[in-house]
């Protein structure tokens, strides 16, 4: 099959378009042909050796993928060839084909394969951010750094579901028209972004900020907080990881709170499957809707990385084998 190797930690371009064998399942796993194949902001990081985790080498990237089944394993009973199916994948998912446990994989009938890679990790973060981190509540004011990407908007879109005042923060009149488009009550760009939140918010400021950007824009919302107020760590797509006065947090009495997803899947996955089902049924229902901005063709992987990496895109990118 054909696959996206990363044969050592290095920059984006030394990535492989190359054959690798197809993956052999076991008992209890199912073997997809991929049909699209979602591209992350980790994926670039874990790449070039600057994730959390660092896998041996050669290794085959990409964490969430949609396809047809085309095997199973004699164990497997929840599905079968012919199926269409998604799952998280820890590693393989910029491949033709992916093996994944029966107990990652979920049915998804006739939905768009790239809405589903969206729904997964970007959809998935947001939910979790917003739902079981922040313990978001109806009328408060929302502020989401990075409104234009993936899980901006999809941070953009559950907000309004669960009643919040969402305030989207974009780079550019363009970006800052697509959060507009996504439901945003409110638009700004990261300039004097303090003063900004401050005066939305009649001088209170923000209830709870949703940041994977990091770096000043991270500054700024810190001293823009409500007291009670939670500041969610999403991620760091501006490079600069920063760092807090922690008398902020005494003083204006808000919440920093950590945001890491992977852990969340692995450690309750009961309670992920519970977000995936209410996700899946908010789409079915309409009430959201990723932003596809592209399909690319797999062998443009580290093109298409490089763009995530460098805050060039807009919603969400796939890859199709």
């Amino acid at each position: 099959m054909k696959a996206i190797i990363c044969n050592e930690f290095a920059p984006l371009d030394q990535l492989e378009y190359g054959d690798m064998p197809d993956p052999q399942i076991k008992p209890d796993e199912v073997l997809i042909r991929v049909e699209a194949a979602g591209v992350n902001y980790p994926d670039g990081l874990l790449v070039q050796g600057k994730y959390q985790s660092r896998p041996e080498h050669p290794f085959v990237p990409g964490m969430e993928a949609a396809g047809v089944v085309e095997a199973v394993g004699d164990a497997v009973t929840t599905v079968k060839p012919g199926d269409r199916v998604a799952t998280i994948c820890t590693l393989g998912g910029y491949a033709e084909k992916v093996a994944a446990p029966a107990t990652r994989v979920f049915p998804i009938g006739d939905m768009d394969a790239a809405d589903v890679c969206a729904l997964m990790v970007a959809f998935g973060t947001s939910h979790h951010a917003l739902k079981q981190r922040a313990n978001l509540q109806r009328g408060e004011n929302l502020v989401v750094l990075g409104g234009a990407g993936a899980t901006g908007l999809a941070a953009i879109q559950i907000g309004k579901i669960m009643g919040a005042r969402v305030i989207a923060v974009a780079s550019s009149e363009e970006k800052r028209a697509i959060c507009t488009e996504n439901g945003a009550d409110e638009v700004i760009g990261y300039d004097d972004l303090k003063d900004q939140i401050k005066a939305l918010t009649d001088g209170k400021g923000a209830d709870v900020v949703y940041d994977p950007v990091g770096g000043a824009a991270f500054d700024a919302c810190s001293r823009a907080m409500a007291r009670n107020g939670r500041l969610l760590v999403i991620g760091f797509a501006s490079g600069e990881i920063p760092k807090l006065p922690i008398n902020l947090t005494l003083v204006k009495e808000y919440a920093l709170v950590g945001v890491f997803w992977g852990n969340f899947t692995r450690f309750e996955p009961q309670v992920y499957a519970q977000n995936m089902d209410e996700l899946l049924g908010w789409y079915q229902k309409g009430q959201v809707k990723p932003l596809i901005e592209g399909r690319y063709p797999l062998k443009d992987a580290a093109d298409v990385l490089a763009r995530v990496l460098g805050r060039g895109a807009v919603g969400k990118l796939v890859l199709v084998p």
